[in-house]
């Protein structure tokens, strides 16, 4: 205990500009991204003030976004310094006092809040949805079994609602449905992945989560099912009246279902074989496979509008 206290109180070493990513996670920014997700959907893409607006919205986010890691960095404390990753984290490892993160976190929440001054609508109220949210997540929701999935899911579909908000667009059952169960595969791809790790290190549970690793195979099997579920929507939306009215030809959109089930095959199979990042999205951007798949769908979606 008084080793810990010492670590907290204790001024910072080693402190460089290279730090200040770290604290902030900023490479979780790329998840705000989704933020321009109806904007592309619905085809807007001339619409330079709107593009402006959720450039903004995603300045916002990404500001909102680092002040939650904080938050959650600072309650788990010591369950990251008994993680085999979380425990190099800059205040579990020591390399930030506490009180250090006291102190940004208000600046944060300022800088962020004060973004939305300037997109107006309904943005400011799905950002502190979003904020509040996060908060009951850290605070607790992230201990229970499977509400902590769902909860992960609904956060990143918050991200394309506010995004929706910013753009003044309505977002499709087809959009919102295929989001949430995408989401959903990719929230228990990360508590596999925890499970895997906690099974090599022989422990029974995961630290700070109501999960133990007996769970494994039926939480891979609930991810599974629901990334199929989001390729069924998917498969579904290609029928529907949306589809004709926005691509010249509908036809090369049904390219993109085997490259849609390549990939979810492709992220469970790295997670059973224990090469998973704790962060699902985070080993996608870095993956070759990953990247690959995403470029194809990508010209797939552009055959079809251009061709």
């Amino acid at each position: 205990m008084r080793a810990d206290l010492t670590q907290q109180l204790s001024p910072p070493q080693s402190i460089n500009l290279a730090t200040w990513p770290k604290v902030l996670r900023a490479h979780q920014w790329l998840k705000n991204l989704l933020l321009f997700v109806p904007l592309l959907a619905a085809h807007q893409f001339a619409n330079l003030n709107t593009w402006f607006a959720t450039l903004l919205g995603f300045l916002a986010f990404s500001l909102c976004a680092s002040a939650i890691y904080i938050i959650n960095d600072l309650l788990d404390l010591e369950s990251d310094r008994e993680h085999p990753r979380k425990r190099y984290r800059s205040f579990a490892s020591g390399l930030l006092p506490v009180w250090m993160g006291v102190v940004l976190l208000p600046l944060l929440l300022l800088g962020s809040f004060s973004l939305t001054w300037h997109i107006g609508g309904a943005f400011l109220s799905w950002l502190i949805f979003y904020f509040v949210l996060a908060c009951l997540y850290s605070l607790g929701l992230k201990r229970l079994v499977l509400v902590d999935c769902l909860i992960l899911a609904i956060l990143y579909t918050t991200r394309i609602v506010a995004g929706a908000a910013i753009a003044n667009i309505t977002l499709s059952f087809w959009l919102l449905t295929f989001a949430i169960f995408l989401f959903l595969s990719l929230a228990f791809v990360k508590r596999y992945a925890e499970l895997e790790m906690q099974l090599l290190s022989g422990k029974e549970k995961v630290q700070g989560r109501g999960y133990c690793v007996a769970d494994a195979p039926l939480i891979q099997t609930m991810g599974v099912t629901s990334g199929y579920a989001a390729i069924l929507v998917f498969a579904l939306y290609l029928n529907s009246e949306a589809v004709m009215k926005l691509y010249q030809t509908p036809a090369f959109l049904w390219g993109a279902l085997p490259i849609m089930l390549f990939w979810i095959n492709w992220m469970w199979l790295q997670a059973h074989r224990g090469k998973m990042h704790d962060d699902p999205l985070i080993f996608a951007i870095k993956d070759k496979a990953s990247l690959c798949a995403a470029v194809a769908f990508a010209s797939v979606l552009v055959m079809g509008t251009l061709s």
